[in-house]
């Protein structure tokens, strides 16, 4: 039957998109990777492009372990003797013996009783959030937080749902005293808000619902997604937590940023974790990663947790505090925070648009990020510096800022 109606409405959507700056355009397809030299970081080769060489300041892999020759080493061990995939979800027959190793030593790196593995953070959060939700609960929630959370709580169907304004602890308490009676309240936050790079002050948070915990019969239960956090942030890359001195009661990280791999997971009590495991619909439902990946996130995690993890998270430091202070030389307004991702706020779409334009033009890699990803007049273009930056590469890019002739 053909759709050619719906194609039509379909099509005119995109142009919408389009008209008002708001569509991603086509993704850039990588064709190749240079190996870094002496004084340059990697460099990217990019299909249309020809030997046109990218330095890529859009990456989540914040540590750079994407490209080490340990970490590609154990997957491929692991994939010769697992082969390249699960073949069944894991109450079948997907779970090996490297999904359940790195299952522990996640656990101990965040110091837990228990953790579980997803395919992905963003189905992890789908997977925990609705999980713990009854229609007896209040979600209460950071307005800019990841869109992953806004769909799980969607999906939850919460008895009430409240949103504060970002960061404001005193709203955050208003929500926790003026809520409808209900037998549980979930405070869900980002750890690393991936849009701005500013983070949540987990210790105040939980210091606000443990004042509130004996007015909810079954809790009031923080739940963090640090996914930009775990790896990149903090003295030991224990991320978010670790900045604040705090420990919460559930927190979802990713393995496909800072540790390079890919898949998502959760550390918690081991109550918690066999819940999720009997109830989580993207954990009882969907294929697991692979072994190879696990078995590569495990060494990656195992690398972090090392003297080498130390060197390349005070590499990254330096960078990441090289290309803000520039920024600022410059004359242009970002965010204070130590976080690899640093937002050049442009606040305007078009120019947001021409920025990155130009920035590809002189091979740079960065995201502009527009409503409805970001807020009205928070237009952006977003640079995320890793530990595979040499300063070589972040003086490159101050000096094409620096140049630009604006719209």
């Amino acid at each position: 039957m053909p759709t050619d109606r719906l194609d039509q409405l379909l099509r005119e959507r995109v142009d919408d998109l389009e008209r008002t700056g708001t569509a991603k355009h086509r993704e850039s397809v990588i064709t190749g990777i240079l190996p870094p030299t002496a004084a340059d970081g990697p460099r990217y080769l990019l299909a249309g492009e020809g030997d046109r060489a990218f330095i890529r300041m859009n990456s989540n892999g914040y540590l750079g372990m994407a490209l080490r020759a340990e970490i590609i080493a154990a997957e491929e061990r692991a994939a010769r003797e697992f082969g390249t995939g699960p073949q069944a979800v894991r109450f079948i027959s997907g779970t090996f013996a490297p999904h359940t190793q790195l299952e522990q030593r996640l656990a101990a790196f965040h110091q837990r009783e228990a953790a579980m593995l997803v395919s992905s953070a963003y189905a992890t959060v789908m997977a925990v959030l609705p999980s713990l939700v009854t229609p007896e609960t209040v979600v209460v929630s950071d307005e800019l937080n990841h869109n992953c959370i806004i769909n799980a709580s969607r999906l939850a169907q919460p008895g009430q749902k409240l949103v504060y304004p970002h960061l404001d602890l005193a709203r955050l308490e208003d929500a926790l005293s003026d809520a409808a009676p209900a037998r549980r309240a979930i405070v869900v936050t980002d750890g690393v808000f991936s849009m701005r790079g500013d983070h949540a002050p987990l210790d105040r948070i939980m210091a606000t619902s443990e004042h509130h915990d004996d007015r909810y019969p079954e809790n009031v239960v923080v739940l963090v997604d640090d996914s930009h956090g775990v790896g990149a942030f903090g003295a030991t890359g224990r991320g978010t937590e670790e900045v604040t001195g705090a420990r919460v009661d559930v927190l979802v990280g990713t393995l496909g940023k800072a540790f390079g791999v890919n898949g998502g997971y959760v550390v918690g009590s081991r109550h918690l974790i066999d819940y999720l495991r009997e109830t989580a619909a993207t954990y009882v439902y969907s294929n697991p990663i692979t072994p190879a990946e696990a078995a590569a996130a495990h060494a990656a995690v195992d690398l972090l947790d090392s003297a080498t993890g130390i060197e390349l998270l005070d590499g990254l430091r330096a960078m990441t505090a090289r290309f803000r202070s520039g920024l600022v030389e410059l004359g242009h307004e970002t965010i204070p925070g130590e976080h690899p991702v640093v937002p050049l706020m442009v606040r305007d779409t078009d120019r947001t648009r021409s920025l990155v334009t130009y920035l590809h033009e002189h091979g740079v890699l960065a995201t502009g990020l527009a409503y409805p990803v970001v807020p009205r007049g928070e237009d952006e273009v977003r640079f995320q510096i890793s530990a595979d930056h040499t300063p070589a590469d972040i003086d490159t890019v101050l000096d094409v800022l620096e140049a630009f002739p604006g719209p």
